[in-house]
């Protein structure tokens, strides 16, 4: 017998407007203020670590991850690890890259990395699957859609607030599910 009851999950998929979402005004969504404060422990989205490696972080985000817990996704370091596969072993930067990677996920606390359960997989996929029916996506922004709703759904399931950079689609996912928590902020590009 699965964790992942089918029938709950349509009924709960109730919320889908089928129809296209807008993106709405920043001011209308939860952004870092200009200091950063105590409150929620956060779930780390991965483009935080990337935007870490890459100095691309807002000053803010650091302040922020001094001052509350930050909790890992095992979806965060899954696609840590597809970055890794990515890159080209002959370019001269991949193996400081890697580095890098190994040490931020070895740096994980393993009592704050959680692995999603069968029904935030299973709820996450259905998610995913009306997001992209919604908003049109093709392809490779499918698999990323995917990896976003199970991220939003295990920080809903644990109590905690996704911290990312990813402003649209988190957005689509508060429209579609007003009871999940994200916490915004603009990298540095």
């Amino acid at each position: 017998m699965s964790d992942f009851d089918f029938d709950a999950a349509l009924r709960w998929a109730r919320f889908d407007p089928r129809k296209t979402l807008a993106r709405r005004d920043d001011e209308e969504l939860p952004f870092l203020s200009d200091m950063a404060e105590a409150g929620q422990e956060l779930l780390l989205d991965t483009c935080v670590y990337i935007d870490g490696l890459q100095g691309r972080a807002p000053d803010i985000v650091a302040n922020l991850l001094d001052i509350r817990h930050s909790n890992h996704s095992t979806i965060a370091v899954q696609e840590l690890m597809h970055t890794v596969g990515v890159l080209d072993p002959e370019h001269p930067r991949t193996r400081a890259a890697v580095r890098q990677i190994r040490t931020m996920i070895r740096e994980m606390p393993a009592h704050r990395i959680f692995v999603p359960d069968a029904d935030t997989l299973g709820r996450a996929a259905l998610l995913s699957g009306i997001l992209c029916r919604l908003q049109g996506y093709q392809r490779d922004a499918r698999l990323r859609a995917l990896h976003d709703c199970v991220l939003f759904l295990q920080a809903q399931k644990i109590g905690l607030t996704v911290l990312t950079a990813n402003v649209s689609d988190f957005d689509y996912l508060l429209q579609l599910m007003p009871t999940g928590r994200a916490l915004f902020y603009r990298s540095n590009d």
